[in-house]
Order: structure tokens, then sequence, then C-alpha cells
């Protein structure tokens, strides 16, 4: 049976990190002493669900967690620090701490340690998230026990909606572009005036126009997206953020 342990203080563990060639000892204490903390634990780095999902909503929404009172996001996982620290440089992890838990201490602690010998992975980390405050659990979303890796409570947006159901996500913001040219460097500049955090996709010229225009019926770049929804080029982003700024909340996004 996994163990709800809310209203308890987590375990108490030393984690031994090895960061800029040096070895390290981070205590429990170190990460959640006066603070307020979301963790979640998954089975491991580089795993499917772990690497496309899990973690990276976590980093996305972050500043949403620290604007509504997270001091920090850590992901534990039963793996060892050079394998935590290469997930680290594969993934977007800029916002989340990622605390290797290689003999398991903590998560046996937490009651979560589950026997997954059958995919090879001898003892892991069942998924789960928590919100800790000053080292004592509030709030524990425990994914349902059932075969395979359910993964149905522990995310992002579950714990975000569990610390305010009304809180403002970030936008989800993309831009395609292609080298040298101006009104992209225009674009890019307007986004960031804005202070969107966007995700840049520069194309190469032998099948950019195919690419935008299979994807906008466009003919150029740049193309801006967001949230799903297409705004357009240039012109249209800044009509789009003339609009922006005469109302007191963004607007909705309307195709261009």
């Amino acid at each position: 049976m996994l163990h709800n342990r809310e209203g308890q203080p987590v375990p108490q563990v030393r984690f031994p990190i090895r960061a800029n060639n040096e070895w390290l000892s981070v205590t429990t204490d170190d990460i959640f002493q006066g603070k307020t903390v979301v963790v979640f634990s998954l089975p491991g780095a580089f795993t499917p669900t772990c690497s496309s999902t899990h973690l990276p909503r976590y980093n996305e929404l972050a500043p949403a967690f620290f604007a509504n009172g997270v001091d920090a996001i850590v992901c534990v996982s039963v793996n060892d620090t050079f394998v935590m620290n290469e997930w680290a440089k594969d993934q977007e992890t800029e916002h989340v701490a990622l605390i290797p838990d290689g003999n398991g201490q903590f998560t046996e602690g937490m009651g979560m340690l589950v026997d997954k010998s059958d995919l090879g992975f001898g003892k892991r980390s069942w998924r789960y998230s928590m919100l800790v405050k000053d080292g004592v659990i509030e709030k524990m979303f425990i994914e349902p026990q059932k075969p395979g890796d359910p993964f149905e409570v522990s995310d992002a947006d579950t714990m975000l909606a569990y610390i305010n159901p009304a809180a403002r996500k970030p936008d989800q913001v993309a831009i395609l572009t292609r080298e040298g040219c101006p009104y992209c460097t225009k674009a890019k500049a307007l986004l960031d005036e804005l202070g969107y955090d966007y995700a840049e996709i520069p194309l190469g010229h032998a099948a950019r126009s195919r690419i935008v225009g299979a994807i906008t019926g466009q003919k150029t770049v740049p193309q801006v997206f967001v949230n799903g929804q297409h705004i357009g080029g240039f012109d249209a982003l800044e009509r789009w953020a003339g609009r922006t700024a005469q109302s007191p909340t963004r607007p909705a996004v309307t195709a261009s």
C-alpha cells in the first residue's frame, strides 16, 4: 500500500549531488526549511511520460507557481546524480531542481518505493506530487494503484489548481523565423517587450515556404502563434499588441 503522508514532515535525508565536478551533500532541510516547495516524483529520468509531459509542464508553469507563493519546484527520482545531471541537460529544467534519490532513502521514507523489477528498473518511485510548507506535507496527489504507469493526478496543472484555482498560466508562444529576416527581428523584439517567453523555430531556406504554407497558409515569416492560435506576421502582431495595451487583461487570441 502507498502511504498518504499529509500533515507529516518529509523524511530527513542527505542527497549526494555532483555539481561543477565536486561532490555536494544536500539535506532535506536545505530544500524545505522555511520554504513552500512543490515536489513531484517519477519512475525514472529519460523515460517517456517523465520526459515528454511530467517534467516539462512543471517547468512551463513555474512562473505561475512562483507568482502564487511557491519558492521552489523539485523533481525527485531514484536515479544517481550523473543520470539526473544529463537528464537536466536534455530537458527544459531552468525552473526545476532535479534531486537524485539514488539510494531510494527519501522515496522509501515517503512510502513510495515500489518494485519495478518486471521492467528491469529495480526499486523506483511511484509517481506522485506534493506541496510542502516548511518541511511539512500539506497536500499529496498520488497516482492510482493500477498496472502500468498511471499519470492522472500528479501533473502540474492539478497542483496549480489546488494552490490557486484562478491562477493565470503562462501563455504558450512560438514564432517561425528565418535567418536574416528583419521583420522576424522586429517581431521577437516586440514579444520581448510584451514580456512573452517564446519558443523560436528557425526555418532553413530550402523548405521554408512549404513549411510556412502548410502550417499557416501564408508565404512569409515571421508567423506567430499564441496558445494554439495563429496571430500572423509582424503587422498582425503589432495590431494584436495594440489591443493588448488597451486592455487591462490580455485579449482573447483571434486568427488574423
